[in-house]
């Protein structure tokens, strides 16, 4: 990565206010962020149609959980010839090389997708994780889903985050909640989504020499 960049990851719990955040510092910094827009650039560089990323973005079925252990991610992309070229494992390491690609040549924030994870041996990197208790969660959920009950709201909650540490598992091996692959982990109902923003533009600069 050249020295000017940096990147800030941000994974997140549901509810937390994650995607509000990185927009919100995505304005202060005047640097892009990048959620589901990963899906396109994946796409065009591996000629695979875009639906079949989004099958599996942040998504992993109970077949392939059972051989987690054989699909941790290596870094290898398979050609176009191959029989797995459309496999999850291939999509991911497609989508993996976008990230990597993008940390070397502009300033960004990244959401989801094991970002620190892909990213843990580059420099200019500062990796957070963002969490609430499930009270804030539920009223954040609801307040996108006014029509939802409070049990279509906790079923939205558990099924997002259960979705999400499965895939990190399945790509990385490791535990999604274990604070120790994230530089700062940070509980959002403190001070709220807004000034949890202010506070992360506060800290990038011990973690990457940028920002205010």
């Amino acid at each position: 990565m050249a020295a000017a960049n940096f990147v800030i990851t941000i994974a997140r719990e549901k509810g937390s206010g994650g995607n509000h955040i990185a927009r919100v510092l995505s304005d202060d910094l005047q640097i892009p962020y990048y959620d589901r827009d990963l899906l396109r650039r994946a796409s065009e560089v591996s000629g695979i149609n875009e639906t079949l990323f989004g099958r599996a973005d942040e998504r992993i079925g109970f077949r392939e959980m059972m051989s987690a252990a054989q699909n941790v991610y290596t870094g290898e992309v398979l050609p176009p010839d191959s029989n797995d070229f459309v496999s999850t494992k291939n999509l991911f390491a497609f989508q993996a090389k976008v990230i990597k690609e993008m940390a070397k040549t502009e300033s960004c924030i990244i959401i989801g997708r094991c970002a620190d994870f892909l990213l843990s041996d580059y420099p200019n990197v500062f990796r957070v994780f963002l969490h609430a208790p499930l009270e804030f969660r539920k009223a954040r959920v609801k307040a996108d889903n006014e029509t939802f009950s409070d049990r279509e709201v906790m079923k939205r909650i558990h099924d997002c985050d259960k979705r999400r540490g499965d895939y990190y598992k399945y790509y990385t091996g490791d535990n999604w909640f274990d604070a120790r692959h994230f530089d700062v982990s940070l509980d959002t109902s403190i001070l709220g989504v807004d000034e949890t923003a202010k506070y992360i533009e506060k800290l990038l600069p011990m973690f990457t020499g940028k920002g205010a």
